[in-house]
């Protein structure tokens, strides 16, 4: 085990089901299209690309159009097939998808981020809301049936992540100091629930389980968080195994499976059944430095992958069951820089510095269900 790094797992791995090259510029957003029969893809040079899947599951360009402007973030409607693309600029570009995604037609164009980059564009169908953050430091959200701003919050500093909880009007929102705010959003204006910091890096990525009302942060820090935000117990729960900075997070809800991506290309599957321990000894909580004990182990249930420090006492009463990893941990090959994961069907995309894009079948590492297995095969 090299530098405290576990091993790919040698037995069940995703299946890579196949890969886009000749992509022009590095792609830094892209989603994978219902049923998976295609995607659309965002590179920082304003290239945007509708490929559709077609005979022998090649992919082959239906759209292809040159944005003005460099664009930074993007965000898509499936059910409305509406997409959103946000630019350097400040500006959100929205384009209306034809039923086949042979056609794209422009729509609205929102802007009020005073000309500066773009950092997260969401789209709430529930409640008709565009939310943006830019570098100007602020979160906006629009009506987006008449494209009127609703209302404006100035945070503290450049947002990275943000999220939503349709069910409260929560927005979650992850900052480049590293914390997360927690902000309640009316029709005409918001109010601060709470904040909370727990990374020494940025935030580079947020996700929300909306089911158990668990948000997930990754940072360039390495680390990963996992906040409990339903049990309103103040619980967070450190997640350590990444050797680089997480770029990318996604939740499968129907197997309670956890899904990071870092920017060295790896691959970890967090399997959230287990239940986790809260957190110098890492075991029992004694502050412990390297003359007292040079013992160290790894301690899964805490959310420790690679070894970390921990008293004598501790060394010699930790079970080998307690060793065990809870996850497993896959290579990419490819430095990523973006993920997407389709739950409906357990297909995960990811996007690298290398301007490939690689397409996975996640169901042999996630177990889905049998019956969403068969009707997933249905389909095809």
């Amino acid at each position: 085990m090299a530098d405290g790094v576990p091993p790919p797992s040698p037995a069940l791995k995703p299946c890579l089901l196949n890969e886009i090259r000749d992509l022009h510029d590095v792609v830094i957003t892209a989603v994978i299209l219902p049923k998976g029969d295609g995607l659309i893809s965002l590179s920082e040079d304003g290239t945007l690309q509708v490929l559709l899947k077609r005979k022998g599951d090649q992919y082959w360009p239906s759209i292809h159009h040159t944005m003005q402007t460099s664009c930074s973030c993007m965000a898509f409607s499936p059910e409305t097939r509406r997409l959103f693309v946000g630019t350097v600029a400040g500006n959100i570009c929205e384009f209306s998808l034809s039923e086949d995604y042979n056609k794209m037609t422009p729509a609205l164009t929102y802007s009020d981020h005073q000309g500066t980059r773009m950092t997260v564009v969401l789209f709430v169908l529930e409640v008709e809301w565009l939310l943006s953050t830019g570098q100007d430091k602020s979160l906006t959200w629009h009506c987006s049936e008449s494209g009127q701003l609703l209302g404006t919050y100035n945070t503290t500093a450049c947002v990275s992540g943000l999220q939503f909880d349709v069910e409260t009007r929560h927005a979650f929102v992850g900052d480049q100091s590293g914390q997360v705010t927690i902000l309640k959003l009316e029709q005409d204006r918001c109010s601060l629930v709470t904040t909370f910091k727990g990374h020494t890096g940025n935030i580079t990525a947020l996700c929300w389980d909306p089911i158990h009302r668990m948000l997930f942060s990754g940072s360039s820090d390495q680390s990963i968080i996992m906040w409990d935000i339903g049990g309103r117990t103040g619980t967070a729960i450190e997640l350590q195994g990444h050797k680089d900075k997480v770029q990318g997070l996604c939740y499968a809800s129907a197997t309670h499976h956890l899904i990071s991506c870092s920017s060295d290309g790896r691959m970890v599957i967090w399997d959230m059944n287990v239940t986790r321990e809260e957190h110098h000894c890492r075991k029992c909580g004694e502050a412990v430095c390297a003359k007292c004990s040079s013992n160290s182990s790894p301690i899964p249930l805490m959310g420790f992958e690679f070894p970390v420090r921990v008293c004598n006492t501790c060394h010699e009463s930790i079970p080998e069951k307690d060793r065990v990893s809870t996850s497993t941990f896959h290579n990419s090959e490819h430095n990523i820089v973006y993920m997407h994961y389709e739950s409906t069907i357990g297909i995960l995309l990811t996007s690298g510095t290398d301007k490939v894009i690689k397409i996975w079948d996640m169901n042999p590492v996630l177990k889905f269900p049998e019956d969403k297995q068969f009707e997933r095969h249905s389909d095809n």
